[in-house]
């Protein structure tokens, strides 16, 4: 698991991170938070599609639903 992903990890009320935990979030904000971590546009982009694809986020506004980079 990349140093990105591993960043990205929600954090419960109690400071104690939950591998199954959900993020819920714009694209924007979820290219942002990455994008903060590294400056690979290559990095970027497999991280995003990376945490969709395994669930570990689930998109809300504009992209909501939608399959990005389905195969």
């Amino acid at each position: 698991m990349s140093a990105v992903v591993k960043s990205l990890r929600p954090q419960t009320r109690r400071g104690v991170r939950h591998e199954s935990a959900r993020i819920d979030t714009t694209l924007l904000e979820l290219v942002q938070a990455i994008a903060r971590r590294t400056s690979d546009e290559r990095e970027i982009i497999a991280t995003v599609l990376r945490l969709l694809r395994t669930g570990r986020v689930r998109l809300i506004g504009s992209f909501r639903g939608s399959r990005l980079g389905a195969d």
